[in-house]
């Protein structure tokens, strides 16, 4: 993608974030985790841009068309992610079915977030195809709405969409709002692929952490409860982990394989970056308590 194509589009934020705790309460009797969590977002993410389209076919416009039905699909497919399996194209297409829109879209992505490394980047691509095509196709559904549509999608989808630091319990919909004070972070990812459900359903993972109090969160005194499972079988993010905590305070976010490090100050964690090998893949954003896309979506309005 050329400089050029970039600045003509009209790009919307898909940031990441960071668990900054992860505890596992217990489990459910439909096999899903309660949780406690801390949703820390990030000023840094992917970006998407959309092209609406028409449902009417016309001799100028017979593309974008099939049949009568509207398109909805990726200006270039995400390698290795058919179309019909890309959480971009199936929020966009389960909003133009929750809201009979008769209008399509082709969407474009900007990638820069490592894909499967727990930093939410499917998530929050599902989420910000639901707010900006809410708000591009006018079909005027609440945040509310967009969050139980987002969850059908993924347990990570409402938090995004929501677009605040939060809290998080029950299976990651309950979100209470929890600014945090704005510290930068280092976000390093190395080249190995976690499955979530293996790590969910691993005998070895803890599932009996007591509960807190959002209130009470320190940093200190929490923990990511995946973390020693997926440290003892991956050991790369073993040496991730402990190359970083040399320089400050780390741990692995949501199931990995990506991990952070915290900084008060944006350029020591530059500094680190640059010591950083270049087999693990980093960048260092700051932590805001208001998501970039809500930004975004208020000039929108």
């Amino acid at each position: 993608m050329n400089s050029s194509e970039t600045k003509q589009k009209d790009w919307w934020p898909s940031p990441a974030k960071l668990n900054l705790f992860l505890h596992i309460l217990g489990r459910y009797d439909n096999g899903y985790h309660q949780l406690q969590s801390l949703f820390q977002m990030l000023d840094y993410g992917d970006e998407l841009a959309f092209d609406v389209t028409c449902s009417a076919a016309s001799d100028t416009d017979k593309e974008r068309t099939e049949g009568n039905a509207p398109t909805i699909r990726m200006d270039i497919p995400l390698k290795g992610v058919p179309d019909d399996d890309n959480l971009i194209i199936k929020a966009a297409r389960l909003l133009a079915q929750k809201t009979q829109c008769n209008k399509g879209a082709v969407i474009s992505l900007n990638k820069r977030l490592p894909m499967g490394g727990g930093i939410g980047g499917g998530s929050s691509n599902a989420a910000t195809t639901l707010v900006a095509l809410n708000h591009l196709w006018q079909t005027g559904l609440s945040e509310d709405e967009l969050s139980a549509l987002g969850l059908t999608l993924g347990a990570d989808v409402p938090i995004f969409v929501r677009g605040l630091t939060a809290f998080a319990a029950g299976v990651g919909e309950d979100i209470t709002p929890a600014p945090q004070q704005e510290h930068y972070f280092l976000v390093a990812t190395p080249n190995v692929h976690i499955s979530t459900a293996d790590v969910f359903t691993s005998p070895d993972l803890p599932r009996n952490t007591p509960a807190i109090r959002w209130e009470d969160y320190e940093f200190e005194k929490t923990r990511n409860d995946c973390q020693q499972l997926v440290v003892n079988r991956y050991p790369e993010v073993a040496k991730l982990l402990q190359w970083l905590v040399h320089y400050a305070p780390s741990r692995m976010t949501g199931t990995g394989a990506s991990v952070f490090a915290t900084f008060s100050d944006y350029t020591l964690a530059e500094q680190v970056r640059a010591k950083m090998p270049d087999t693990w893949q980093s960048f260092v954003a700051k932590g805001v308590n208001r998501s970039p896309l809500l930004d975004k979506l208020e000039q929108q309005r």
